[in-house]
């Protein structure tokens, strides 16, 4: 019958086509939800030095959250706060720790500790030895 039919509206072609047509894939976007942002990430700092940090933007008016060593969300938006203040130019206040947040951090250190990092956004092995040594001097 189907193919029947497809002689009729457009030749043959089109018959074999409508009978062999595979089922659509379904396709899922992903929810708000679904994509969100390390929730801790110390950077390459221990717990005693994320406290530190976080004490750090305590004392300047940011507000990190428990001051627990885990450098979640909200410790990364006091953080992006405090460098925004500094001048350093962390971007968006959300808590997230990406490019901007990182050059921004890079910047800090290399105004604060001479570290002589280069302003990548990239958290590499030399940024976070110069975070930990950095926090180790505060």
């Amino acid at each position: 019958m189907t193919t029947a039919i497809g002689i009729a509206v457009g030749g043959l072609a089109a018959a074999g086509t409508a009978t062999a047509a595979p089922e659509p894939v379904q396709q899922h976007a992903a929810s708000a939800g679904a994509v969100t942002p390390l929730a801790v990430n110390n950077l390459g700092l221990s717990r005693a030095q994320a406290r530190e940090w976080q004490r750090l933007m305590l004392k300047y008016g940011f507000n990190p959250g428990k001051v627990d060593g885990l450098l979640g969300t909200q410790s990364w938006r006091a953080s992006q706060g405090y460098l925004n203040h500094l001048g350093f130019r962390a971007g968006a206040e959300d808590g997230i720790l990406g490019p901007d947040t990182i050059r921004a951090l890079q910047r800090y250190l290399n105004d604060r500790g001479g570290y002589r990092l280069v302003v990548d956004g990239i958290a590499g092995p030399r940024t976070k030895a110069a975070f930990r040594d950095h926090m180790c001097a505060c």
